[in-house]
């Protein structure tokens, strides 16, 4: 008999609502974005982002399940991401949650965001272990290594700055207007690699550090400006972007190798970065290393994630009761 996960997520600016059968099959997700009111902040403005999914939760929840023709009556399960993310946007997806499995008697299973970005991976093809999963976004850098289903080893990550992080703070300074990753990228791909900054944090540990390119693009820009030199943004985003698909491709295969797994999985909202997949596709090939990268819409945060990482979780007997709060930062277990 099959199983169906409606699932929340809420966890910043996307008020997200999805229904999955047997945690690979998307029945029906609707996703109602807020990237254009932040737009006008630079940023996303927490305040905002809780006031408008709470506007909008009851019709997601409505839309997703008349998109898929089914009743509350034949879903099995709610999943809801509780964390990490912002705690008054986190909040308004629990009390949807909460509020769906008291009313209806359904077993309510708490899910990690992090979680949920990987499992994204297993909506293009099931999961095969071990694998190493290289989580990449705007707040997490980390390498993931998995022996089974929801068995979370993280064998490093960041230690200041995430990769997206890292990615809007130099939009900013070459002047690219949010969200700027995903422009930073597209200017990388017209431009080439002229400006000299440091490869970051090349050792031999499985960490991350952003914080120093960062702030060397930001010298590199300030300088130039003093000298009366124009920057040209196309050849400091090619140049920056080299920099950071160089390291994260080095040492995730690296961890591969070490750890003598053939497969794996890109995950996060930064795995849409077009310079990454083609230098990860290009190496993966090399090494005869089985990779998974989702299509562009299950990188950025959506619930179908969410559902699928919820339905390995029901099946494992993980449940949450109407206690269950939000949580800004927690590890991924």
């Amino acid at each position: 008999m099959s199983t169906y996960i409606l699932a929340i997520e809420t966890s910043c600016d996307e008020t997200s609502v999805s229904i999955i059968k047997d945690g690979c099959d998307e029945i029906s997700t609707v996703i109602l974005s807020q990237m254009d009111v932040h737009a006008n902040y630079g940023g996303v403005v927490p305040e905002i982002a809780s006031r408008m999914h709470i506007e909008n939760i009851t019709m997601v929840i409505e839309e997703t399940l008349t998109k898929a023709n089914m009743t509350m009556d034949d879903i099995t399960a709610i999943a809801v991401t509780y964390g990490p993310g912002l705690i008054g946007s986190l909040l308004i997806g629990l009390m949807a949650a909460k509020t769906l499995a008291f009313i209806y008697d359904k077993p309510l299973v708490p899910v990690h965001h992090i979680a949920g970005h990987i499992y994204a991976n297993n909506l293009v093809k099931q999961l095969e272990f071990p694998l190493i999963a290289l989580v990449i976004s705007g707040g997490h850098t980390d390498l993931v290594y998995m022996k089974e289903d929801y068995s979370f080893e993280r064998l490093g990550g960041t230690l200041d700055d995430a990769v997206g992080e890292a990615y809007d703070k130099v939009a900013r300074v070459i002047n690219v207007p949010y969200p700027g990753g995903p422009l930073v990228d597209k200017l990388a791909h017209t431009g080439k690699d002229t400006y000299n900054l440091p490869l970051p944090l090349d050792d031999d540990s499985y960490n991350f550090s952003f914080s120093g390119l960062k702030s060397a693009v930001i010298n590199l820009v300030h300088n130039e400006k003093q000298k009366g030199n124009e920057i040209i943004p196309e050849n400091m985003a090619a140049s920056f972007q080299n920099r950071v698909t160089t390291i994260l491709t080095k040492k995730t295969l690296r961890a591969l190798k070490e750890l003598n797994v053939k497969n794996l999985i890109v995950a996060g909202g930064v795995a849409a970065n077009k310079g990454l997949r083609e230098r990860l596709t290009e190496e993966c090939q090399k090494n005869k290393i089985n990779l998974i990268i989702p299509e562009i819409k299950y990188c950025t945060d959506n619930a179908a994630m969410i559902g699928a990482a919820g339905y390995f979780a029901y099946k494992l007997g993980r449940r949450a009761d109407l206690s269950l709060n939000a949580k800004a930062s927690d590890k991924l277990h």
